[in-house]
């Protein structure tokens, strides 16, 4: 592990990350906006790969936003390419790394050839049990809960549960992320400071770190540095340490 981590401090055991700035990543290059989600994913292969090395337990990558399917049509489609070649290329990879890789996003009307390719790395990793990988594809945070508040809403219609019934604990079970913690760390690249409908309920006490890099430029040095303000942070979820001010 690189010697700037501080020895002995905890690492997060989840890590999400907001992978911003292909497009400004090619423009600046004079390059298509393609070619930035190209060098991307190669970036995407490298955060799984330190993940693992730094044995961070549970990794999500926000790579498809339910927004966006409002860029323009050659875009979509050249992101739909790359994620049907991600998964033809790198699924048995990461397979044989022991990687889980789960989905969240709404399922529903996605193209036809999408869906099953998504269920199948589901399927073939599902008794991994290393690095879960969570991909946040056709995903918002926003669409998350409402479709969480509609299956309450149809339990307390059927009488399953009632309305006193429902807490914080029962609210987290019905979204996409029941099986994950809430993530300890979210990274976003490019220099843009917002969440952007993601992981909103789950980000509740989440540490945040904002990189200038744009997404094909965070390497295993960027990820590094980012772990190490994590490791800085002083986290009291609210509360405060015996003796300290608030």
């Amino acid at each position: 592990m690189s010697r700037s981590l501080y020895e002995g401090q905890r690492m997060p055991r989840h890590v999400a990350i907001i992978m911003d700035g292909n497009g400004r990543w090619a423009a600046k290059r004079g390059l298509m906006r393609a070619a930035g989600h190209r060098k991307g994913v190669e970036a995407v292969r490298d955060a799984i790969r330190n993940a693992i090395e730094f044995d961070i337990k549970y990794l999500t990558l926000f790579s498809f936003s339910s927004e966006n399917w409002s860029r323009p049509e050659s875009e979509v489609n050249a992101l739909m390419g790359l994620l049907k070649l991600f998964i033809r290329r790198d699924l048995a990879e990461l397979h044989r790394e022991n990687v889980r890789v789960n989905i969240i996003g709404e399922r529903q009307n996605l193209p036809q050839d999408i869906g099953p390719l998504l269920e199948e790395a589901e399927i073939l990793t599902a008794n991994n049990s290393g690095l879960e990988l969570i991909i946040a594809f056709n995903y918002g945070s926003r669409n998350e809960i409402v479709r969480a508040v509609r299956h309450l809403a149809g339990e307390i219609r059927d009488g399953t549960i009632a309305v006193d019934d429902i807490d914080c604990e029962m609210i987290s079970s019905r979204l996409d992320t029941a099986r994950f913690p809430d993530p300890d760390l979210i990274i976003r690249t490019s220099g843009e400071m917002r969440l952007s409908n993601f992981l909103m309920w789950q980000a509740a006490y989440s540490e945040f770190v904002f990189v200038d890099c744009h997404w094909p430029d965070f390497n295993r040095d960027e990820f590094t540095r980012a772990l190490s303000v994590y490791q800085a942070r002083d986290r009291r979820f609210g509360g405060i340490k015996e003796g300290a001010a608030s």
